[in-house]
This record gives C-alpha cells, sequence and structure tokens, in this order.
C-alpha cells in the first residue's frame, strides 16, 4: 500500500535516529534536565528570534494542546477554535475531559477571523446573561490549519490585536508547523509567530521526530510550576532526553526546514498532477495535506492500492478523501500514486 494517509506513519528520519544512537550511553539527568534538551531549547529560542522565550518539552500533540489550554485558562473559561478546529473533532474530547468548553466559531477556510472574533466577543458581552455562559479566555488556532490552508501575516496580527485588547491567550497549534513554513504561500517566520502569539508548539511527531513537541512560551507568561502540571496529566517522560536529542538534531543545520520542505515539493508535485488530471479539490491547499473528491466507484478502487484519509461525503456518489506527503515521502511513491490516479 502507497502511505499517504498521514505524515506521521513511519518512525523518524535517519539523523534524528542516528543522534539517538549516538547518545544512547551518554547517562544524564532525567526529567528534561539534561544536556540534550537545555541545547535544544536555545536553537529553538536562537531560531525564533526570542532569546527570554522559553521552551519546554511534552511527549505529543493532544497532550501538548490538553496540557497548555488547561492551564492557561481559569476554571470558569472555555477556548475558542474555528468549528473545524483540531481540539473540536479530532482529540476526543480530551479539552472538555479537564472542565473547559470548546467555544466554536465558523471558520473561514478553516480559520479564526479578527472580525468573526470580535463579533463574537461584543455578543457575549452584550448578552444580558453571560454571567452564566462559559467565558472566552483563549484563542485557538492552528498552522496550518486543519484543512490545510494558512494564515497571512496580517491576518495573524490582525487576530493577535483582537486578542490582546480583550485580554485572550493566544495559542498556535504547530503540529505540522514544518510544512506550513516551507509552502510557497507561506508569509510567516518563527519570529513573527513568536511575536503575534502567547504560546506556539513546534511539531515534531509529524515532522521528522518519533514523537514529542516543543512549547515555546513567548510573554513571560508560563503558568506556575508548568513542569509539574505537565507530569501531573501525564505528559512528561522521565526519559526526557528522548524528545531533546531529537529536537537537537531537527534544529541542526536546519533540518526541521529542509526536511519540511521535501514534503511540500513533493506535494505540489502531486496536487499539480491532480489539477492535470481534472480532479475537483475540496480546499484549495498550499500544504502537504491535499483534499480531493472522487466518485465513490473510484473509491473503492483506490483502498486496494493507496492508504489514504477518509475526509467527508460530498453527495450520494462522491467523497472528499485527504492524501498527506512528510519527511519522508518518495519522489517513486508520488510517482506510482499519479499513475494509479
Amino acid at each position: 500500500m502507497l502511505p499517504f494517509a498521514n505524515d506521521y506513519s513511519r518512525g523518524a528520519h535517519p539523523k534524528v535516529l542516528q543522534a539517538l544512537v549516538d547518545t544512547n550511553m551518554d547517562a544524564q539527568p532525567g526529567y528534561g534536565q539534561d544536556d540534550y534538551t537545555k541545547r535544544a531549547a536555545e536553537k529553538i529560542k536562537t531560531a525564533c528570534q526570542m532569546p527570554e522565550a522559553e521552551v519546554f518539552f511534552i511527549s505529543g500533540g493532544t497532550q501538548t494542546n490538553q496540557v497548555v489550554i488547561s492551564n492557561l485558562l481559569d476554571g470558569d473559561e472555555g477556548v475558542v477554535a474555528a468549528d473545524s478546529g483540531h481540539i473540536n473533532f479530532h482529540e476526543a474530547g480530551s479539552i472538555e475531559y479537564t472542565g473547559h468548553k470548546v467555544l466554536t466559531l465558523p471558520g473561514v477556510d478553516g480559520k479564526v477571523t479578527a472580525n468573526n472574533l470580535q463579533t463574537y466577543l461584543d455578543d457575549w458581552q452584550a448578552d444580558e446573561n453571560h454571567g452564566q455562559m462559559v467565558a472566552p479566555g483563549m484563542v485557538y488556532i492552528s498552522y496550518a490549519t486543519e484543512v490545510g490552508t494558512l494564515y497571512s501575516k496580517q491576518e495573524l496580527a490582525d487576530l493577535s490585536k483582537v486578542c490582546r485588547a480583550n485580554q485572550l491567550t493566544l495559542f498556535m497549534d504547530g503540529a505540522r508547523l514544518g510544512y506550513a513554513l516551507m509552502s510557497p504561500e507561506n508569509e510567516l517566520s518563527l519570529a513573527d509567530i513568536a511575536t503575534y502569539c502567547d504560546v506556539f508548539y513546534i511539531g515534531g511527531t509529524k515532522v521528522g521526530a518519533l514523537a514529542g513537541e516543543a512549547v515555546v512560551f513567548t510573554h513571560q507568561n508560563v503558568p506556575m510550576r508548568f513542569t509539574t502540571k505537565i507530569k501531573r496529566q501525564g505528559a512528561m517522560l522521565a526519559k526526557g532526553r528522548l524528545i531533546g536529542v531529537q529536537f537537537d538534531a531537527l534544529f541542526t543545520d536546519n533540518l526541521y526546514f529542509k526536511i519540511s520542505q521535501h514534503a511540500i515539493v513533493l506535494a505540489m508535485k502531486l496536487k499539480q498532477a491532480l489539477k492535470d488530471k481534472g480532479y475537483q479539490f475540496l480546499i484549495d491547499s498550499p500544504t502537504n495535506q491535499q483534499f480531493v473528491v472522487v466518485n465513490n466507484s473510484q473509491l473503492e478502487k483506490l483502498k486496494k492500492q493507496v492508504d489514504f484519509s477518509f475526509w467527508e461525503i460530498v453527495d450520494s456518489t462522491h467523497t472528499a478523501i485527504r492524501f498527506v506527503t512528510s519527511w519522508s515521502t518518495t519522489e517513486d511513491e508520488v510517482a506510482a500514486l499519479i499513475a494509479i490516479l
């Protein structure tokens, strides 16, 4: 089967694995106090051009979203997200499990817009019963979005302005951050993201690591005893070096960005081939996720040769599916998929 269902079906980039092998017998302190984790944090701060930032490493994306959101919200607050947001659909109610409601807005191409957010906040404030309602305390976005779209620099700046005017934390899920940053339509740098967001994370699980995400707090806003909170919620590894070594490797010689670029080049090659063959797209994605509409008879044939993701039913005879490229996708695999299509 050709592997196009997701960007985490394979292990880790060879240089990441080699770094784990090379450091394997070096005895180090646990729980992220090792030299490799500290070095990775410094490299990330340098890449963000924000030496005052604080970096933490958490075991996975769902754990990161849950730990960050639940510990930055007061008990009566919820998190605002696009209706298509990952925390609303694909995280098994992990945010609600911590006692916080996900407050959804209609997404615009998968994005939360400054205008929609301000309207929501105005309506909430104007409601005479808002004292009996969940208060918005944070805004969650992802880059790339759940449907592979990107925020422009102006869109992010406008959203940040509304959040700060209303004392809301702006949190960016960066599970696929590398692929977003290397898209030909990207306008943002890590420094821009660090400037406009109060906290964000750099995804490793989907971008060349075995597991792990790097959380970056940018405005001296780390919750008190945050490492204790990470451990309490089951998201800290005793062998914290496992994540630190990987991010140290990923942020050496721009490896994180090079392997992300590889995935984007192949995604754009696939996208052009789909266009040339007359396929209809559910949404125009400039990143490593491509959403294609196929008829159901073709769907059954594809299932025998290609591992892809179901996305949504379009009508009685058509279904939208998702093809995903990654750091590990090969030219031959893309060529084989194009031939099948």
